[in-house]
């Protein structure tokens, strides 16, 4: 198993807070769980993920951070009673924790090697459909926490393959939370997120929480038309991550689904001319901005933030396959063009990638849902749709992989 460390990824910032205006003296609190996001990037497309906004005491029409409050807990905002089917995964946010900056490691790639044939992971009794012809799949009578080490091999190719894959059923939820750390760390290092709640004890999980309440939807909404907001996680990390698990622990019944977008399906639909021109580029993936609005909201930054330079056509490791590698979340400029020239050019792809609905799919979340995918090659949104006022509340597994790399263009 990788060893965990204090690393830091993934896209948070409250995009939304609700403001009232009170009577002057009067005093209410509010916490709205929303999709974080980084600051607007030039495209169609930002980064988000959920999260709850940091606790603020709103005074008349000023929104005031509590400074006192140094751990905070939704357990402690619901009044130490909860409706949460997994309450010991509810989020905490402590403003005395800090980690280290990440230092380089080395990923195996545990998918390179394993049987195509998948005799480990889809045995008798199993079935795979695929949800669209170019990404997704969903699979049944396969348990993730018994799979054997060649399993876990093979379970990281046919997601490379497949860019996500659903699996119903499962029982990761109802393990003691290091167990579901235990099979996660067999596909890399763990990653820490910078500014998202965790459960405490568990800084290695990501905490996606939103209680479900319309006010939160009406904050989301009020000054933007759709919810979608299309990023691939954390990719600010010098080594971002790549095999990654999304596991449901309470979702509406109907809505709160994510979708995901294929960005080699997406690079092979570019010209022979546009691809050539691509390779050989890098842009700018940074961190600063989530820091910073976390800070602004005296919400909790664990670890100093980065940006990195990565190509804009990685290659995958396992596959070899070429992919878009950037995204409206963290994707900030590319080394070498003029602002309106990058500004320009991101715009398109993101718009370009955002615009594939012919290669996209949409997975709908039911009780032990775990979602696999391949963050190297793929992006996704959340979809905040319900009304019903239910919560919706995962957790994230989060591996680091290798650092992006690109090989030569071949027409």
């Amino acid at each position: 198993m990788a060893p965990s460390v204090a690393d830091i990824s993934t896209e948070v910032f409250p995009t939304a807070i609700i403001t009232k205006s009170l009577p002057k003296g009067s005093v209410t609190v509010d916490t709205v769980a929303i999709e974080d996001s980084s600051v607007k990037p030039p495209s169609p497309i930002e980064e988000v993920v959920d999260i709850e906004a940091p606790l603020a005491v709103k005074q008349g029409a000023t929104e005031v951070v509590n400074p006192k409050i140094r751990v905070r807990r939704v357990i402690d905002e619901e009044g130490g009673t909860t409706t949460a089917s997994y309450p010991h995964y509810l989020p905490v946010w402590d403003h005395d924790k800090k980690y280290p900056a990440l230092q380089e490691f080395v990923h195996v790639e545990h998918g390179i090697n394993a049987d195509s044939t998948f005799p480990d992971l889809l045995g008798e009794g199993s079935h795979i459909d695929k949800l669209t012809p170019s990404i997704g799949s969903e699979v049944t009578g396969v348990q993730l926490s018994k799979l054997s080490d060649a399993g876990k091999d093979q379970l990281a190719l046919l997601v490379a393959q497949r860019k996500v894959v659903v699996f119903r059923n499962q029982d990761l939820a109802d393990l003691p939370i290091q167990e579901a750390l235990d099979f996660g760390g067999y596909f890399g290092r763990h990653h820490i997120h910078p500014t998202s709640g965790a459960p405490e004890g568990y800084p290695e999980i990501h905490l996606v929480h939103r209680n479900g309440s319309n006010s939160e939807n009406e904050a989301l909404l009020a000054n933007r038309n759709s919810s979608v907001t299309w990023h691939s996680d954390v990719t600010y990390e010098k080594q971002p991550p790549g095999t990654t698990f999304l596991i449901i622990l309470d979702t509406p019944e109907v809505g709160g689904d994510t979708a995901f977008a294929n960005h080699v399906e997406a690079y092979e639909r570019l010209s022979p001319a546009l691809k050539e021109r691509l390779h050989g580029l890098k842009a700018v993936h940074s961190g600063v901005e989530q820091a910073e609005f976390s800070r602004q909201r005296d919400g909790v930054v664990r670890r100093e933030p980065v940006s990195n330079e990565h190509p804009l056509i990685r290659t995958h490791p396992i596959t070899g396959e070429k992919a878009l590698f950037v995204n409206g979340g963290f994707t900030r400029s590319i080394v070498g063009l003029r602002k309106e020239e990058s500004d320009a050019l991101l715009a398109f792809l993101v718009g370009h990638i955002s615009r594939g609905i012919d290669y996209q799919a949409r997975v709908r979340w039911a009780p032990k849902t775990v979602v696999v995918w391949d963050n190297r090659v793929t992006s996704h949104s959340a979809i905040v749709d319900w009304t019903s006022g239910e919560r919706r509340h995962l957790a994230r597994i989060t591996p680091q992989a290798e650092i992006p790399y690109e090989t030569p263009y071949v027409a």
